[in-house]
């Protein structure tokens, strides 16, 4: 009987779940897997790859242009002193003069002063300068003498009337033109010199032809004189 109830008494009783050995781990969980934010590291990469590629791309579309280092008066000319060449990126909206056409533009004129450091375009020259408003442009023939040595376009002279003598003077009674005064212009802009020779080639002409741009009231005195070979050019500080 006892041996029953011992039985009995032990069916009773829940088995106690088994412990795990000290040597075994226990299971971790799965790691959740997150999608979007692999596909945002994927859209990065490639952003940042084609951002690289446009650089690249961009740097290559770089051309060799014109440069003005020091400053070119109006009727001026490039020189190989005066420019230089950069690199700028290509745009077609802007008429850029490429350095291999440099010789080209030596032949053409500025049709306004162009400051130094600007970068040289297209509408910046031109075959010849006009006269600006309420100016007139007149030409001398002049012989060695009777302008300074050095003179080039921009520069601002002033016109006398020379005596037959060849001296300029600054009174009325030692003029042989009748005038009331031997000063004809007292500011005139140079806009053309005689092909832009050296000074030298200038002095050992017979004749240079110089082209000023003075108002058009002294126009008709000045070519008047130049005429009678009367005119003499002074250099004059355009400050002044």
């Amino acid at each position: 009987m006892k041996i029953q109830e011992r039985t009995g008494a032990g069916q009773g009783r829940s088995a106690a779940p088994a412990q795990p050995s000290v040597g075994d781990r226990l299971p971790t969980p799965p790691r959740e897997r997150k999608p979007a934010l692999a596909a945002l590291a994927v859209l990065l990469i490639l952003v940042g790859a084609l951002g690289a590629t446009m650089l690249v791309l961009q740097a290559g579309d770089r051309i060799e242009v014109v440069k003005v280092t020091e400053e070119i008066q109006a009727g001026g000319s490039v020189t190989n002193s005066n420019v230089t060449s950069v690199m700028v990126a290509e745009d077609s909206s802007i008429h850029y003069i490429k350095w291999s056409l440099l010789d080209d533009l030596k032949k053409l004129k500025a049709v306004s002063t162009i400051p130094a450091g600007a970068v040289a375009v297209g509408e910046m020259f031109g075959d010849k300068v006009a006269a600006s408003d309420g100016k007139t442009l007149v030409g001398l023939s002049l012989k060695a003498g009777q302008f300074p040595t050095g003179i080039k376009v921009g520069d601002t002279v002033a016109a006398y009337r020379v005596t037959e003598g060849g001296s300029a003077t600054g009174n009325s009674s030692a003029s042989t033109s009748g005038s009331d005064n031997s000063l004809l212009v007292g500011k005139a802009v140079v806009t053309a010199t005689p092909g832009d020779k050296g000074d030298d080639e200038l002095v050992g002409s017979t004749n240079s032809a110089y082209t000023l741009a003075v108002g058009s009231d002294e126009a008709a005195a000045l070519a008047q004189a130049a005429a009678n070979n009367e005119v003499v050019l002074v250099l004059v500080p355009s400050s002044n």
